[in-house]
């Protein structure tokens, strides 16, 4: 039988065989193919398109469809997903925002960080397809029916960022829906919903894995779609190499261990006004945030650069409300900003949160609104809530040990709009809380002289950071300028501080009261939503009638406002400006960080006490320690910047007074003769052996020198240099001799008199030469600005140090030095400092004659 089979088998196999000769023959018997016609052609391709074009809506939407409405239709059939794209919403603007939903621990990104955002627009294309365009407003034309806005649309094309074929059509009266497949778009990592390439290089991402991502859930709202995803990346290799190579990015711990990272993510499609708020115009002497484009008019001159402000859209929600307010009467807003926290939140902070955003209540009273603003429980029972959901504003509360929290804003780029704010918390900011709290105040209050602070100061410190934060989303950038309007003894008087605050707005970097002294009396330590604060909600939010010149008046209440110090704002970016600072307080630096001083002098010998927990190393000592030794070097930073300063007075054509001012030459001497005292007369009193001596092995003396040579460095810098020659000129200003001249009076004392010289003076004295000998040939310096009327940014301005009297200055100063150090060597007993005088002798010789 077997046999049989195998016989039959070959015989078959025979059968089916063809020869070389019969494969030629067969296809010369092939029939000669014809040129189509044209017609046939035409025919071929209308078939070939009917059968790829739009199926009947019901063979792709069909009855195992779980469907949803909105402001896209979304379909789940099968295993794919669906998107129904109204016709009424093709050419519109959507805002996309793309959170992270849950992340990966250990590479200091969180659950419910804004991960990309990004308007888009979805656009009508050849072949039965949609576009998806990546749009970014550069320029406008307002005059869209004149041959400049084609010239506009020309120069600003929006790249295509998704191609989908319509898969079905669904017509209803006069419109008709565009039916999509979207399963593959976004299950892939396409930049726009996805992490950008930066952010995959600062997580050492490679590679998109789209077997283990996937669409999670969408879902479909009246002015939103919500799209769930997962998506895995693999990991960049680990470079095994011998030899130190700088690597961009940190490793996360499971990309470590598993080769790949996973995160889940949350993509909003919130469509935007068809008709966009009205715009409210950038004003650099009230500190908003900023949007601008480039507006090109068929009548104008010149492109205008229109740069507006950042804000919520406040309306009254009737003409009869509007009437009102104008009267003077308070009114609520058609739609209230809401803030609502997280559920992660712990219950004993919550109060405080919701009394951080509602601090903000008095302001927008000031502005014509009543219940502006609120904080709210989030509706845990609610399912058709999400916290990644882009609709609603969010306090988010992180398990991380970033000491820190940041108040962003997601707005319309067209208008400046804000649409919503995820207030990002982390849990850890609390500990840096503690810290400033303990350095800047516990020599006067009570309540900071522990390892741990009470719920209560907790609470209030947490509630201070809050309003911070909620006033960076209403728009309101950092104020460093309002402090510098407190006068400094007024900070030591407990009645003023009661009425006026420490500094007169909370969106200024002016921690705590640091300067108050034991025996003041002085229990108002925080900042608070202050005058400067009102009356920028006011500027920001005041509501204007169609046809009211509100740049007329807006410009008006802002000149009156300027009357007054403690409305004006300082811009946090100033470089040479020395009343806009970061962590200062009052209108005098080298007052106000006396104080600060003598204070830390005090908490210094109880850090042992306040920081100790029997059984645990110093650990928290050093932190403690170092906290104070960072204050003291502010201080520092603080009156350095008078030297050199300029002060920059945001004024306009119809304001008095000029734009920039040279800090008068008292105050500038008043600055060295501060670092003199504070600094170069060695401050022993860092060096506190029963705190020292349980930190670390050495004496301090290099850490000495290295606050000295950082100050000295900052002394010498080549932009401070060249401030100083360009106001030095004028009569009666501080020039770069007077500085040289000053340092020298206090870091040389010893000279004259013959003193002995220690190892700490000796050290700052040859860091000073060193620094002084290197202004002989000092090379190019990089001198910043800030423009008038900008919102961000600082121009650079080279200049060739060699070509100006720096050297000459140096020299001259380096030739008296030298006889001076050596007319000190024979009145010199101490063995130590004849050879450091002897040493810098010659040091100087050799920099003034380098080819004796």
């Amino acid at each position: 039988m077997l046999k049989r089979l195998l016989l039959a088998a070959v015989i078959v196999a025979a059968s089916v065989q063809v020869s070389p000769a019969q494969k030629k023959k067969k296809k010369k018997e092939e029939p000669v193919k014809t040129e189509k016609t044209a017609s046939s052609v035409g025919a071929d391709k209308a078939k070939a398109a009917q059968k790829k074009g739009p199926k009947p809506y019901n063979e792709v939407i069909d009855s195992t469809a779980k469907s949803q409405k909105g402001l896209m239709g979304v379909h789940f059939v099968g295993d794919k997903w669906y998107l129904e794209v109204p016709d009424s919403l093709l050419a519109r603007d959507i805002m996309s925002v793309t959170r992270f939903s849950r992340v990966a621990g250990g590479g200091g990104v969180f659950g419910g960080e804004e991960v990309n955002r990004q308007m888009i627009r979805w656009e009508k294309g050849p072949e039965n397809n949609l576009l998806l365009r990546s749009v970014t407003v550069l320029t406008v034309s307002p005059d869209s029916a004149r041959p400049i806005a084609e010239a506009v649309r020309n120069s600003a094309a929006d790249p295509i960022i998704g191609v989908f074929d319509v898969k079905a059509l669904k017509k209803a009266d006069k419109h008709q829906s565009y039916v999509v497949e979207v399963s593959d778009y976004f299950n892939a990592d396409n930049q726009t919903f996805s992490l950008s390439s930066i952010s995959k290089q600062m997580l050492k991402l490679s590679a998109f894995k789209k077997d283990a991502s996937f669409i999670s859930k969408i879902s479909a709202y009246p002015a939103n779609v919500e799209i769930k995803t997962t998506k895995t990346f693999a990991v960049v290799p680990p470079m095994v190499t011998t030899a130190p190579v700088p690597q961009v990015g940190n490793y996360m711990p499971s990309g470590r261990d598993a080769g790949v990272v996973t995160f889940d993510m949350n993509t909003s499609l919130i469509v935007l006004p068809k008709v966009p708020m009205e715009t409210r115009l950038f004003d650099n002497r009230v500190g908003y945030f900023a949007n601008k484009y480039t507006v090109f008019g068929e009548e104008s001159h010149r492109a205008e650069e229109q740069v507006f402000a950042v804000r919520w859209r406040l309306e009254p929600k009737n003409e009869a409300d509007a009437k009102r307010q104008k009267a003077g009467e308070l009114i609520e807003p058609k739609k209230p900003i809401v803030f609502y926290l997280d559920p992660a939140t712990p219950e004993k902070w919550r109060k405080y949160l919701k009394a951080g955003v509602e601090d903000w209540k008095p302001a927008f009273e000031n502005a014509g609104w009543k219940n502006a603003i609120r904080a709210a429980d989030w509706p845990v029972s609610d399912s058709t809530m999400s916290l990644e959901d882009a609709r609603f504003s969010v306090i988010r509360y992180f398990a991380a040990d970033i000491q820190n929290a940041y108040g962003p804003n997601v707005h319309d780029p067209r208008s400046g709009e804000i649409l919503e704010s995820h207030i990002g918390w982390y849990h850890n900011v609390m500990r840096l809380l503690r810290n400033w709290y303990l350095v800047q105040t516990a020599a006067v209050d009570p309540r900071a002289r522990k390892k741990k602070f009470d719920d209560e100061l907790m609470g209030d410190l947490v509630r201070f950071v809050a309003a911070h934060e909620v006033g960076h989303t209403l728009g309101l950038r950092h104020n460093f300028g309002a402090s510098s309007a407190t006068p400094v003894e007024k900070l030591r008087d407990n009645e003023w501080l009661a009425k006026n605050g420490h500094t007169s707005s909370i969106m200024d970097y002016a921690r705590f009261n640091y300067v108050a002294q034991p025996g003041d009396g002085v229990t108002h330590f925080f900042p608070g939503v202050g005058d400067y604060d009102k009356w920028a909600i006011k500027w920001g939010y005041s509501f204007f009638e169609k046809g009211e010149d509100d740049r007329a008046i807006l410009n008006q209440w802002t000149k009156e406002a300027y009357r007054k110090a403690a409305l004006r704002f300082g811009t946090e970016i100033n470089p040479h400006d020395p009343r806009y600072q970061s962590e200062d307080l009052g209108d005098n630096a080298m007052k106000a960080s006396a104080y600060g001083i003598m204070n830390l002098k005090r908490i210094l010998p109880n850090l042992v006490e306040w920081s100790r927990e029997d059984g645990e190393s110093y650990k928290e000592l050093e932190e403690l320690y170092g906290n104070v030794v960072g204050q003291y070097r502010r201080y520092l930073g603080h009156v350095t910047k008078n030297v050199g300063g300029i002060y920059d007075n945001p004024v306009t054509y119809d304001m008095q007074g000029p734009a920039f001012a040279a800090v008068p030459k008292e105050m500038q001497r008043e600055a060295i003769a501060f670092l003199n005292e504070q600094l170069f007369l060695t401050p022993t009193w860092l060096l506190d052996s029963s705190v020292v001596n349980k930190l670390k092995p050495e004496t301090g003396v290099e850490a000495i020198k290295a606050i000295q040579s950082a100050t000295l460095a900052s002394l010498f810098a080549g932009d401070r240099v060249v401030r100083l020659m360009e106001t030095g000129s004028a009569r009666g200003a501080y020039s770069l001799d007077d500085l040289f001249t000053d340092l020298g009076k206090g870091i040389w004392s010893e000279l004259a008199a013959g003193r002995v010289i220690d190892v700490y003076r000796r050290n700052l004295q040859k860091v000073f030469v060193e620094n002084l000998i290197a202004q002989l040939k000092p090379g190019r310096a990089v001198v910043p600005s800030i423009p008038p009327g900008v919102t961000y940014g600082i121009s650079i301005r080279p200049v060739e140090l060699s070509q100006t009297d720096l050297p000459s200055i140096a020299r001259a100063h380096l030739e008296s030095l030298k006889r001076q150090v050596q007319a000190a060597i024979p009145k010199t007993g101490d063995r130590l400092s004849k050879f450091h005088l002897q040493d810098l002798s010659q040091r100087i010789a050799l920099a003034l004659n380098p080819n004796q």
